[in-house]
């Protein structure tokens, strides 16, 4: 995933964390770690399930906690979200202004001389 989107969903975390009431700095910050850990090391895969637990204000294992999440409705999630920045984002693009050098008459003293 782009840093642009690692940034996003890291923001989710640090939202649920805040809006939860408990320092998120610290939580995301384990959460990271262990989601580091399970990149990293064979060993340490299972960390992968690690998730925030808002109740008790800890990191957890969601698997054992029952807590799952189809992969399907992530991957639709990002794919809709992104379909629709690129959408506004060709909208943008799309809005053209008037060059600098074109005369403009306000409206309110436009006369049909003016306008022809």
């Amino acid at each position: 995933l782009s840093p642009v989107c690692l940034g996003s969903l890291r923001r989710a975390a640090k939202t649920l964390a805040l809006n939860g009431a408990h320092d998120a700095i610290e939580l995301v910050g384990k959460l990271r770690g262990y989601h580091q850990k399970a990149q990293t090391d064979e060993n340490y895969k299972r960390y992968r399930w690690i998730g925030l637990d808002l109740e008790k204000g800890s990191v957890r294992d969601n698997v054992k906690a029952g807590v799952l999440e189809p992969a399907m409705s992530k991957i639709k999630s990002i794919k809709f979200a992104t379909e629709a920045a690129v959408t506004i984002l060709r909208i943008d693009d799309s809005i053209t202004m008037a060059p600098k050098n074109a005369q403009r008459v306000p409206t309110i003293f436009a006369t049909k001389e003016s306008l022809s």
